[in-house]
């Protein structure tokens, strides 16, 4: 076996709200890796855009649509680099890339500070306990305020955030930055920044740097005794400071930051070192899966070469060439020709051909190891399966999917298109699977469906480009949830008893809201009123009812049934008598319980020149939009509020024509609220009349 280092390897995301300057970042790391040898902006004048961003799409829109894998080396270590969207709507992309990464590199706007998808991918780094850093990028704008946003990382987003820079110059005159591990001066000399050069600190930063380096030790002194021993016995190094900074970055107990600028070329060689130096290697984060031969025992995987093979496809792809399948390798190793077990189809697979990312440009390798990205042609298969060598049977947990929240009635514009159709969604389910499509037998309506009006308007556009077929589609319709608001006592029983064996069930007990928006089953039968085996039944047809209510065939919530008495017959009870019984009780007292409709309501967070922000509030307020805080600074202000996902279908050229385009905003899933009563009815009645025209 080829004696591989797993400690030099480094799996890293590149995290970020939108237009925090995440793919030019990347496109800077490529550059000083000598990976790429032209850096290109995100709206090039010449089109090319990225490399990351290899999708004519991302290119024409400047946005990232999906993530995108690349490798580097940096100082003998080897970084697989996944760039992820930071769009809401692909928020999936960066789900699916966080939980097989090792650590992360979330970026802020200097300018902007923590906005709404900020705390998004901070959730998603906490669900997957993700070690990061934070790169403060944008340094060289006029209304930079780096200070700021990390009093923003502690108060508003609950983290532990340590300076390990401090800026040197500010806006245009920004230079460079006073390293506080170190205490070194660090410019950034050449043409494009690509002379690292360390020079004393002045003597008018000292003060400075000392009050920031003191702020430093003492924050990560509270979660390292070595580093409180070493300071009062006054042998504090360099060695020994980052140690402890790696020991508490590992553990998330404290988050370093780094400053600087990637349009402007400064600072992102010092944030490459930090990824070698204090985000974990495969080794130090322990990634659970579970044996299937064990009822799902908890195991730890260890990252060894020489181990059976246990790989997880985190991502696909369709390309000229087939489906490509990224696999993160954690355990053995995958070679070209080798078989590999899956463990949800339950079917052998032989390996045709591994390649390493660049973007959409391939390498040809013979092996992949533990602790590495590969990718794999060939192999037919969906994310989140899990690959092992033949006798080892496995899995990991499931990515967290959110569900849709915009729906869309399309009619195609040709009926010879339906089966092209038919396989391009196919696809984009297999690749995205917040991204759904079916026929709905009642409206006789093909629907597609995803997390707002830009994740759909991609695929449509993608089907017109990539397929030819054009769309024909209705205005946006909600996804609504039915939850009741009172509770009702029943009394219930079905008989059908007429010769022969028949059907008998008797069930009492009470509807009531359950408190929050799970539904519950809960039973107190006592003395055998109904048998236990009858009391699964009942269970299992409780929560079918909830899958469709009656208001406007939405999914119930919040519902709590209690089963406390009731009644059987030898002969006629069955399960399905007290199923049927179940759903027939369900029915006539759903509306005794009072159910009224809930509405998704979103985050929104918008940033914007001062002199527009009487317009955009006014905006808000218009649509039924609710003003949270509003922060004003220098002449940027930042509002942030919540609104009714109804409300936000077209508002985008509202805020773009009331701020001349210079607004920035962000929409994210908060939670469903009680619609109001009047525009319920209203939401009732057009689903009615809907449903008679079929």
């Amino acid at each position: 076996m080829k004696n591989i280092n797993i400690e030099k390897i480094r799996n890293t995301g590149i995290c970020a709200h939108i237009d925090a300057g995440k793919t030019t970042l990347t496109e800077r790391i490529l550059f000083y890796a000598n990976r790429i040898h032209k850096m290109q902006e995100v709206k090039s004048k010449d089109g090319n855009g990225p490399v990351m961003d290899s999708m004519e799409l991302e290119r024409e829109r400047g946005i990232t649509i999906s993530s995108a894998t690349t490798n580097i080396e940096w100082k003998d270590y080897k970084i697989n680099i996944i760039d992820t969207p930071g769009h809401i709507d692909f928020t999936i992309e960066v789900e699916n890339a966080l939980r097989i990464l090792d650590g992360a590199v979330l970026v802020i706007c200097a300018v902007n500070g923590v906005q709404t998808q900020t705390f998004t991918v901070e959730k998603q780094l906490e669900r997957y306990e993700v070690p990061y850093l934070v790169f403060i990028n944008k340094l060289d704008r006029s209304e930079a305020k780096p200070f700021e946003v990390v009093k923003q990382l502690e108060e508003e987003l609950g983290t532990n955030p340590v300076l390990l820079q401090i800026p040197i110059g500010k806006g245009e005159n920004f230079s460079g930055v006073i390293d506080l591990v170190s205490m070194k001066m660090i410019l950034f000399e050449g043409n494009f920044g690509e002379i690292v050069v360390k020079y004393e600190i002045p003597e008018e930063y000292k003060k400075e740097a000392k009050f920031y380096q003191d702020k430093l030790i003492d924050s990560v002194a509270l979660h390292s005794e070595e580093l409180t021993e070493s300071y009062f016995e006054g042998n504090l190094n360099e060695e020994i400071i980052s140690k402890a900074i790696l020991k508490c970055t590992l553990e998330r107990s404290v988050v370093p930051v780094y400053l600087g600028s990637a349009y402007k070329n400064t600072g992102v060689q010092l944030l490459l070192n930090g990824i070698i130096e204090y985000l974990p290697n495969p080794t130090e984060k322990e990634v659970i899966a579970y044996n299937l031969e064990k009822d799902k025992e908890k195991i730890v995987i260890e990252p060894n070469p020489n181990l059976p093979t246990i790989a997880l496809a985190f991502k696909i792809q369709n390309n000229e060439y087939g489906q490509l399948t990224y696999l993160r390798i954690y355990q053995g190793m995958i070679e070209k020709g080798c078989k590999l077990y899956n463990n949800r189809d339950k079917k052998t697979i032989k390996v045709p051909k591994i390649v390493k990312m660049h973007a959409t440009s391939m390498e040809k390798i013979e092996q992949g190891y533990a602790g590495d990205i590969v990718a794999v042609f060939g192999v037919d298969c969906a994310i989140g399966d899990t690959f092992t060598s033949e006798g080892n049977y496995f899995t990991f947990r499931d990515s967290y999917i959110p569900e849709p929240l915009v729906f869309y009635a399309i009619k195609l514009n040709k009926s010879e298109d339906e089966k092209q159709f038919a396989g391009a969604v196919s696809r984009f389910m297999r690749e995205d699977p917040t991204f759904k499509s079916y026929f709905d037998a009642e409206t006789k309506e093909t629907i597609i469906a995803g997390l707002g009006e830009l994740h759909l308007d991609i695929y449509l556009e993608r089907l017109l480009r990539e397929y030819g077929i054009k769309i024909e589609m209705s205005s946006p319709r909600i996804a609504y949830k039915e939850k009741i608001t009172a509770t009702t006592s029943f009394s219930y029983t079905h008989k059908k008893q007429s010769g022969g064996r028949g059907q008998f069930a008797k069930i009492c007990g009470e509807i009531t809201p359950s408190g929050n928006d799970e539904n519950v089953f809960e039973e107190e039968i006592k003395d055998g009123a109904i048998p236990s085996e009858f009391i699964s039944a009942c269970e299992k047809s409780f929560f079918s009812c909830l899958d469709k209510g009656e208001l406007v065939e939405s999914p119930i919530i919040g519902t709590k049934i209690i089963l406390n008495d009731g009644g059987f017959h030898e002969v006629d009870s069955s399960p399905r008598a007290f199923e049927i019984a179940i759903k027939k009780m369900f029915k006539k007292y759903y509306q005794k319980c009072k159910p009224s409709i809930l509405e998704p309501i979103m985050n929104l967070s918008i940033v914007s020149p001062s002199e527009f922000r009487g317009n955009i509030i006014t905006i808000i307020r218009q649509n039924r939009g609710d003003i949270k805080k509003v922060k004003v600074e220098d002449k940027i202000s930042k509002i942030e509020s919540t609104i009714p996902l109804s409300e936000t279908f077209g508002i985008t050229k509202k805020f773009r024509s009331s701020s001349q385009g210079k607004a920035e905003f962000n929409l994210s899933f908060k939670e469903y609220s009680f619609l109001p009563k009047n525009l319920a009815m209203e939401v009732i009645k057009k689903f009615q009349q809907k449903k008679e025209e079929y």
